[in-house]
């Protein structure tokens, strides 16, 4: 009996024994899997945080190449998001849009926004707001009104480092201006290819101040913003130019010729009735900067002999506008251009000070030039 007592209490201490190392394997197995789980859950928060951290920093700080992107009338914050992210211009489009609403930020407005991937989430927003682009420019080209195209070649060299030749060649060369033609069919017709057009591009590359987010734009990017630039500042007078029946080529010619004979002190809507006044009876326009554009030269002064120059720019010579722009033009002599002054002048000469007489009669003219040029021709 007590053999069995014994045997039994031996038995209960071994079940005890073996339940308490059952237990400790149990702790052990739920501490391990406790710090596993706290492990995991670290691992995550961390992972989260810089995965936040990352959608938060530009989406590439080296690329500041400028992009338009349209934003439609209506949009939502989750349907800006959307298209910035698809544009490449963030990392991610829900966290852009929770950076929003923890910000707070509103006031979005539709439109085109010239936007780039290097740019932050506030420089982007800020450009959501106002319309404008809030990066530093990193190189500015400035082509002011009435440059030919040979100068406008030579301020791009200067401004980029380059042999102005180079450039000059680039911007007449046809596998070049083709291209261009692709991005702006509208704006670039056949009749920059007439065939006593000298240089096609001439005239088109509009006189404004360009901003450049590249340090090293290329040629390609810097003529393409000139004729976008054009191409929108011409489409603000299409009824008009349809209802006068004026191509971009022509008015841009005539234009260009208004510009050339323009001082800062003149209205050029009167020298463009001038022009169309002779027009209108088969009178050679007869303007000078023709004659120096035929030439190829820059002079102080016209000659005589200068008026033979044998070309069809030389409007001495041939009736009518010019084959193509002889420089480009300004808005103020676009306009002109479209809506000249009503007179019944033929003549104009400017005088030593800057303004311009004008004359009904050729010996009106030539008394207007008596009394006020002393070096003639």
């Amino acid at each position: 009996m007590n053999q069995e007592k014994q045997t039994k209490k031996q038995y209960l201490q071994q079940k005890l024994l073996e339940q308490q190392g059952e237990a400790r394997i149990v702790r052990k197995i739920i501490m391990i899997v406790m710090l596993v789980i706290v492990v995991v859950a670290a691992c995550v928060g961390i992972g989260g945080y810089l995965y936040v951290q990352s959608a938060l920093n530009p989406a590439d700080p080296d690329n500041q190449k400028i992009q338009e992107v349209e934003i439609p009338i209506g949009s939502s914050v989750g349907n800006i998001s959307t298209i910035l992210a698809e544009q490449g211009i963030i990392k991610n489009a829900k966290i852009f849009k929770y950076y929003i609403k923890f910000k707070n930020e509103s006031g979005f407005q539709a439109g085109s926004y010239k936007l780039a991937s290097s740019m932050t989430l506030p420089e982007i927003i800020k450009s959501l707001k106002t319309g404008k682009v809030v990066m530093d420019a990193q190189l500015k080209i400035t082509i002011p009104e009435g440059k030919q195209l040979v100068q406008i070649a030579h301020i791009v060299a200067e401004k980029t480092n380059q042999d102005p030749k180079d450039v000059f060649e680039q911007m007449n060369d046809k596998a070049f201006i083709d291209k261009m033609r692709a991005k702006y069919p509208d704006l670039l017709t056949d009749e920059i290819y007439g065939k006593k057009v000298r240089y096609p591009l001439e005239g088109y590359l509009f006189p404004a101040t360009y901003d450049f987010y590249e340090e090293k734009p290329s040629l390609d990017m810097i003529v393409t913003e000139m004729l976008k630039k054009t191409d929108e500042v011409l489409a603000q007078y299409k009824d008009e130019m349809n209802e006068k029946q004026f191509s971009n080529h022509k008015l841009l010619t005539l234009a260009s010729l208004i510009e050339e004979e323009a001082t800062a002190r003149v209205d050029r809507d009167m020298i463009s009735s001038v022009f169309f006044n002779r027009m209108k009876i088969d009178m050679p326009l007869q303007t000078d900067p023709t004659v120096l554009y035929a030439k190829g030269q820059h002079q102080e002064k016209v000659l005589y002999k200068d008026l033979e120059v044998n070309s069809p720019y030389n409007t001495y010579q041939n009736k009518g506008l010019t084959p193509g722009p002889i420089a480009n033009a300004g808005t103020v002599s676009i306009e002109a251009a479209l809506n000249p002054a009503a007179s019944d002048y033929l003549y104009f000469l400017a005088t030593s000070t800057g303004e311009v007489v004008y004359a009904k009669t050729l010996d009106e003219h030539n008394q207007n030039k008596a009394k006020y040029i002393t070096n003639k021709k």
